[in-house]
């Protein structure tokens, strides 16, 4: 080939990578030569610019598929035809990565050599410092070959290789590894002797069996499987075992060799790694640590299914075993989840789970811990001043308790914990010292700094607008003043308003101009070689610009080169600097970027050629002359105006160029100061991160230490960028101590274009030491932290799960960010000097440390907020309202259970929380809704009399209305004991003949408050939803502005999202993981911090003495900078032992009670509790004029009754046969517990061994029961409390129970039960709940219309309102599928639907929605039919349904072109609402034909 041709027409059709093929457009093809022998293609290219042979490497393989199928190789010869910007000195600093990178393709050795050698050039002559070894004279032989070939033929330099022989070897790089090498040889033996003292104990437990002949094993090895050494002994030996040596899992029956087998036989075989296990290979032995262990029971009742995994490390294998029940409870003993075992047996496919398992296992032993564990065996040790855990959103793996443990272990001293912003880790780190422990935790965060100290306006003197200004825009070879080059100055003068004059010059930057650049700017070497140099072209643009304001857009980027070059020259520059795009911040905040070309299309500007200078200042003119009579609108008159207009701007703060920055709390003050920033931070400033402006920092800075954080520091930017002295010198200024990191960690700087002057380690290195040299000069510690991410270094690839689910594509490049030892890291700055070393990392982190005090982020003491005279004011309402209900003479059960209570209550601080929940309950009342309580607050008396809840907790009683007789004692009375009031029989008072009140409910105080009124009081609400909103309100008008907040919550990754995650991120890299693996590796992901939120009705109260910094920082819920809701920072949990917290919860049931009475006008407070027809309904529907055919055969009218309402409770109907109220209390309480009906009382009833009133169904049955059979009142309380929490019975309750004759089910059942009710929250319920089926029986057409309004959420007109069959047609095409089939919306249909049926059934209809009658909400009662709501309708969401309601209030609709355009709302709904019939007759358009005349 002899003619050159472009590389594309050589190679139409190929397709490379965009940003390669950009290179290669610029290459040619002189010649290409078939090598038949080699199986080569050699491709001769020339090219102007530079290509890495990366991007060779890879173009080659690519070319070899394309062209060959890769059956034959491809290689490019390179010939470079460069410009005269560059020599052989600058063209070995560009190129010098590639020769290495092509070294190390052909010989290891020669890249080691020349990789560790240092480079010296003069003219032609390169000089390598080799180490003077054999090898390496050998060798230069070669290099010298290699590099003088390379110069020649690609580049036609003619050079000299030589080589200066240096005997130094490096000492530093040496010694750190004898030292890496000691410690690991300390590991081993140290695991040795762990390993020989655990077979030891082994040994001394089960005995030796040396006399019998038993095979003895070798130690594990440590980290990496091994195979088994054993010593064969005689048969006869092996057939007699020593007596005494019995495989425990045969429990007896079956005599082994090995003692320590704990289940099957033996564990003989060669160890097989878990990754490498396949199926058919036989048996086989793995070893590894035990998780995800289950335990379920076989249909016979008689044997367990144990499931399990086991991983090595490589990779994890499920397996099983079948036990009977009795042998489990001895095996599980020694077979636990994360202990480590050697197991045999046969991998084989199961088709249930659908991969390979280990199966028909004949062997399980117990081994140590194989795995190599880190050490810090340094005497002094180090202190992690710079440490991210799990509440790092989404990028930290980081166990706060592992890592505090793990630093205690290797004998730090602190530890500090510095997340992203937050400092939701505080109270996890606190609970896990105790207040003794001398380890210190260090309470700071890595905050988002913004440097709003600088001014908008640089070195201002006050100037006017109408002052004379110079437009400026530089384009460079780079980002660092101090590395890269001026390539063009343009610039334009601007008077009075007016462009008067304009600059432009190309610069000569005497260094070749990168690839990248020329791609953006379009500025190549031949246009700037003819061109002056800077020496030249700077003085004539300062004289050009004058004392003229210099305006530029990004100003610090362009004046920082400016200044620079003018410093090297000697040229001083005072000129005041004005930043376009700081302006645009102020002036077009609405946008959400603010670079030139965004601000320009934004403003309607035109902006040629977008990257040259004179293009660009030519545009930021404009733009600067627009910006003119925007700032005097604002009132600006001059430039000093302007800075305070920016320092008073938190549109522009937050959408500032962010740094990070470390802060640490010194001392309490710090602390609060802290909580006050991250606050801040997040309710002001929050723009995608929390923010924080530097003049906010200084505001609060008493009390704080600030240090310079990572690369992602402004200091280190600053450094790397090469920023001018004095802006080094600001930055310095402001930090208490600067910090540098391990080269691994920023070695990804390496590869990224933005950082042109990171090549190396060594260049990473300087960076360091530079940062170390500014320390000494200015005398600020310098410390060396980790910026830990991941514990260990394996746990990496739990963040590279998390970063990849973020779509960081390089998300498997994760740089070293675990937690080292004191050693490591004393190597890994071992460049610096020991002595350097040691400062840093030692000396310097524990003086930071020492300055700071030990602190607690959560006040231990209870902070309740004060309203004065509440306990005065409580004692009054209480005794008011008992003599409003029992009269005058308050009978003796009346005033001992008011004294009783109201003294634990008053004495123990709680009469403000009554008193607080009292008036939010009156002012709910006061609106016309009822409250329902929750919990146990229904079991205070106290609370009854306050109006907090309806629930009496008195034991049954008649009251007189008339005459306030009262009857406690008759024995009628007493044979309703345990039972509520409202199931006596009704009763004539013997005094006055008025039918008397029955009340109580039989709940004992000590439910709430315990017997020593030490249990802490929650007071839970239900108020209605459409109220809620207003309880908040008065919450915070009651407590002031800043004394009541939201609590708040944190939402973190569970199991099964974090399954998700790692299935798909081995999905995405095509590589199969066996489920166990997955759910292993999900596990180092669990417990992530994603989101925040709240709780759904808490609020947090802040005493009005206090401020809320002295407890928690505040933010936004899911930081959603739209609304109004302030919540607590810290997860509510934490501070609830401190701050008083009200559950303020919003519930339909309320709600609908107020529609009910609103629609019948009845008081739903006068419904008798004992109404037989409403009773009737929980047996049979025959009270709603209906049988169980009509309604698919449900045996129940309780459809759509609060608590009573779902199959599951249904069934307990059917099963209970209730009489009375009484037992609906029961029977809620069982269906609201956990492991209470299911396989306990339900078993219990069906064996005869009690009755439904004697189960244990609520909390309280338990302790009342057990006081009644003897038990001491405190003890009957700490078991029901044990019991109710799932706890089950200490020993030495069940040994007390059994001495009062407790029966032995009584004991079983408590054993069983995981959650339980409290009594007084099941009758507040089924209050609730009577009184809706009350109105279901009497008033249907009310009681439908308000469930199908507020409850019902899957209601839809099109499925269910279009009469009966077409409602049953779309049931049974949801029933004939199975429940796994269904989805959830289906299910929820059907719910509703049932109810649609039953109404159906009753003989009541709906009727078609009428456009103009029709409410967006609500359904509506007319003409004795139900009309649905707008937002029934499919399609048609809350805000169309609104605007449709409002819309027909001003008058009809001429067309359907009307209607939506009225409305606003789109074609669809229209095209819906036509479907439906809901438009006939409406025309579509407005307009009128001829034939409509």
């Amino acid at each position: 080939m002899t003619e050159e041709k472009h590389f594309f027409e050589v190679f139409p059709g190929f397709e490379c990578p965009e940003d390669v093929r950009e290179l290669f457009e610029q290459v040619f093809v002189s010649e290409a030569v078939l090598v038949k022998s080699e199986k080569t293609l050699k491709i001769h290219i020339k090219s102007k610019i530079l290509i890495s042979k990366q991007d060779i490497y890879e173009i080659e393989d690519m070319l070899s598929d394309f062209v060959f199928q890769g059956n034959m190789r491809v290689k490019l010869l390179e010939h470079y035809d460069l410009s005269g910007q560059y020599n052989i000195s600058r063209l070995t600093e560009i190129y010098k990565d590639s020769l290495l990178f092509e070294l190390q393709a052909e010989s290891s050795v020669l890249y080691r050599l020349v990789k560790n050698a240092e480079w010296f050039i003069d003219g032609n002559i390169i000089t390598l410092t080799l180490d003077d070894t054999f090898l390496a004279k050998t060798r230069s032989v070669d290099i010298k070959k290699y590099l003088e070939k390379v110069y020649k033929e690609r580049f036609d330099y003619d050079i000299r290789v030589g080589f200066d022989f240096t005997e130094e070897q490096k000492d530093s790089i040496r010694r750190a590894n004898e030292h890496k090498l000691h410690l690991e040889v300390h590991q081993i033996m140290e695991q040795v002797e762990k390993n020989a003292q655990e077979q030891e104990t082994v040994s001394s437990k089960e005995g030796t069996n040396a006399s019998s002949g038993a095979q003895t094993e070798t130690k594990d090895k440590i980290s990496v499987p091994d195979k088994e050494n054993r010593q064969t002994k005689p048969a006869a030996d092996r057939t007699k075992p020593k007596e005494g040596n019995w495989n425990r899992s045969a429990y007896g029956r079956t005599k082994i060799a090995d003692p320590e087998v704990i289940y099957g036989r033996n564990v003989e075989g060669n160890e097989t790694v878990i990754s490498e296990i396949t199926e058919g290979v036989g048996d086989i032995v793995v070893r590894g640590q035990v998780f995800n262990m289950e335990e379920r029971e076989l249909r016979n009742g008689e044997k367990l299914l144990i499931t399990f995994a086991v991983t090595d490390f490589t990779d994890s294998i499920s397996g099983k075993i079948f036990v009977s029940k009795e042998d489990w409870q001895l095996l599980k003993e020694d077979f636990k989840e994360k202990k480590f075992y050697k197991i045999k047996g046969i991998p084989s496919y199961d088709t249930y789970v659908r991969e390979i398992t280990l199966n028909s296992i004949t062997g399980i032993k117990p081994i140590p811990d194989f795995t190599a564990k880190r050490q810090d065996n340094s005497l002094e040790k180090r202190v992690e001043l710079h440490m991210h855990t799990v509440y790092s959103d989404n990028d930290s793996v980081v166990d706060v308790g592992k890592i505090i443990s793990r630093a205690k272990e290797w004998g730090h001293p602190a530890i500090a914990i510095t997340d992203h912003g937050v400092a939701q880790a505080f109270p996890v780190a606190n609970h896990c010292i105790k207040k003794d422990d001398p380890f210190k935790i260090i309470y700071g965060v890595e905050g988002y700094f913004v440097d709003d100290l600088k001014g908008f306006v640089q070195k201002s003197r006050g100037q006017s607008l109408d002052s004379s200004y110079t437009v400026f825009d530089i384009e460079t070879t780079g980002l660092s003043p101090k590395f890269c080059k001026i390539i063009e100055i343009g610039a334009v003068k601007i008077e009075n308003g007016e462009i008067t004059d304009t600059f432009s010059h190309f610069v000569n930057p005497e260094m070749p101009i990168p690839y990248n650049i020329t791609k953006l700017t379009s500025i190549t070497d031949d246009m700037v070689m003819e061109a002056p140099t800077i020496e030249n072209i700077l003085p004539m643009f300062l004289e050009f610009a004058g004392d003229s304001v210099l305006v530029a857009h990004n100003a610090g980027f362009d004046t920082s080169f400016i200044k620079k070059f003018a410093k090297d020259m000697g040229l001083k520059i005072e000129n005041t600097v004005v930043d376009t795009m700081t302006l645009g911040h102020i002036l077009c905040p609405e946008l959400g970027k603010f670079t030139l070309d965004r601000l320009c299309k934004h403003l309607g500007i035109k902006l040629l050629n977008h990257h040259r200078a004179v293009d660009d200042a030519q545009a930021t003119a404009e733009l600067f002359k627009r910006f003119l009579p925007m700032m005097k609108e604002k009132g600006i008159s001059n430039l000093d105006d302007l800075n305070t207009l920016g320092e008073t701007s938190p549109d522009s703060i937050k959408k500032s160029k962010r740094y990070h920055g470390i802060i640490l709390a010194k001392n309490e003050i710090g602390r609060v100061n802290l909580n006050r920033l991250i606050s801040i931070s997040h309710v002001e400033y929050f723009n995608m991160r929390p923010v924080m402006p530097k003049s906010l920092i200084n505001k609060y800075r008493e009390g704080l230490i600030l240090g310079s954080a990572c690369e992602a520091g402004e200091l280190f930017h600053a450094v790397v960028e090469g920023a001018e002295e004095e802006e080094i010198d600001r930055i310095v200024r402001f930090y208490d101590y600067l910090e540098i990191q391990p080269v691994g960690n920023n070695a990804f700087m390496k590869a990224e274009e933005r950082y042109p002057n990171v090549n190396t380690d060594e260049d990473l290195q300087n960076l360091n030491r530079m940062i170390v040299e500014l320390g000494e000069t200015y005398h600020k510690p310098v410390v060396a932290t980790c910026d830990v991410h991941f514990l260990d270094p394996e746990d990496s690839l739990y963040r590279a799960v998390l970063m990849a689910s973020k779509g960081f594509k390089d998300a498997d490049n994760q740089a070293p960010l675990f937690f080292r030892t004191t050693e490591e890291m004393l190597a890994e700055f071992e460049y610096l000097g020991s002595d350097k070393a040691k400062e840093i990392v030692i000396d310097n982190t524990l003086m930071i440390s020492d300055m700071v005090e030990k602190i607690y982020p959560v006040s231990p003491d209870k902070c309740p907020p004060v309203i004065e005279n509440s306990d005065e004011t409580l004692r009054s309402i209480c005794y008011d309202k008992a003599h409003e209900i029992y009269g005058p003479d308050l009978p003796k059960q009346v005033t001992d259970r008011l004294e009783k209570e109201l003294t634990s209550i008053i004495g123990n601080g709680y009469a403000v929380m009554y008193i607080i929940a009292q008036k939010l309950v009156w002012d709910s009342n006061d609106h016309g809704y009822l409250v329902g309580s929750r919990g146990s607050v229904g079991s205070s008396f106290v609370a009854t009399m306050a109006g907090i809840t309806e629930v009496n907790p008195l034991a049954a009683h008649y009251i007189c209305p008339e005459c306030y007789y009262v009857d406690f004692d008759s024995e009628l009375v007493k044979s309703y004991s345990g039972s509520s009031g409202c199931d006596m029989p009704d009763m004539a008072c013997p005094k006055c003949g008025t039918m008397m009140k029955k009340e109580g409910h039989d709940i004992p105080f000590e439910t709430f408050l315990g017997f020593y009124g030490d249990k802490e009081p929650d007071i839970d609400l239900n108020f209605s939803g459409e109220y809620q909103a207003s309880a908040h309100a008065y919450t915070e008008e009651l407590f002031g502005k800043g004394h009541a907040f939201r609590a708040g919550t944190i939402g973190t990754i569970a199991q099964k999202t974090a399954e998700q995650l790692v299935y798909k991120y081995y999905q995405e890299r095509e590589i199969i993981k066996r489920k166990c693996e997955l759910s292993r590796i999900a596990n180092g992901c669990v417990g992530v911090k994603r989101t925040t939120g709240q709780h759904p009705g808490g609020m947090v109260v802040v005493p009005s003495d206090r401020e809320i910094y002295e407890f928690t920082a505040i933010q936004k819920p899911a930081n959603d900078t739209k609304t109004n809701i302030i919540t607590t920072h810290f997860e509510y949990h934490s501070i609830d032992a401190n701050l008083l917290k009200l559950d303020i919860l919003g519930h339909d049931d309320p709600t609908i009670i107020r529609r009910l009475e609103d629609l019948t006008g009845i008081d739903a407070k006068t419904i008798a509790l004992d109404d037989k027809q409403v009773m009737s309904i929980f047996h049979d529907p025959s009270a709603l004029g209906i049988s169980s055919k009509d309604i698919g055969e449900t045996p129940t009218g309780s459809l759509g009754v609060p608590e009573f309402g779902t199959d599951f409770v249904i069934q307990m109907l059917v099963d209970t046969k209730p009489k009375n109220f009484s037992d609906l209390v029961r029977i809620s309480g069982l269906s609201h517990g956990t492991d209470v009906w299911l396989g306990n009382a339900q078993t219990l009833i069906e064996e005869g061994k009690t009755e439904l009133s004697g189960a244990i169904c609520c909390r309280d049955d338990i302790m009342v029961y057990l006081i009644h059979m003897g038990l001491e009142p405190g003890l009957a309380f700490k078991i029901m409390e044990s019991v109710r929490k799932g706890k089950g019975l200490q020993p030495q309750m069940e040994e007390e129970m059994l001495k009062y004759n407790v029966p032995d089910w009584y004991i079983w059942s408590c054993k069983k039960i995981k959650y339980m009710f409290p009594k007084a929250h099941a009758a507040a319920y089924v209050m609730m709940a009577w009184r809706i089926a009350y109105f279901k029986v009497n008033y249907p057409l009310a009681y439908y219309t308000a469930y199908f309004s507020i409850r019902a959420k899957a209601f839809n007109y099109e499925t269910m309102c279009r009469g009966k069959e077409h409602l049953e047609h779309e049931m049974n095409a949801i029933k004939k599928k199975s429940k796994e089939e269904r989805t959830g919306a289906e299910e929820d249909a059907l719910k509703d639907m049932r109810l649609v049926q039953e109404m159906y059934a009753r003989g009541y209809e709906f009727m078609p929605i009428d456009i103009y009658r029709a409410d967006d909400v609500n359904c509506q009662i007319i003409d004795g039919k139900i009309m649905p709501s707008f937002n029934s309708v499919e399609g048609v969401a809350g805000k169309a349904a609104a605007q449709i309601k409002e819309a027909a209030k001003q008058g009809p609709f001429i067309s359907k072109e009307d209607l939506r355009i009225r409305a606003k709302i789109g074609k669809s709904t229209i095209e819906k609402m036509t479907n439906l019939g809901l438009l006939d007759g409406m025309p579509e358009s407005s307009q009128l034909s001829i034939f409509d005349l």
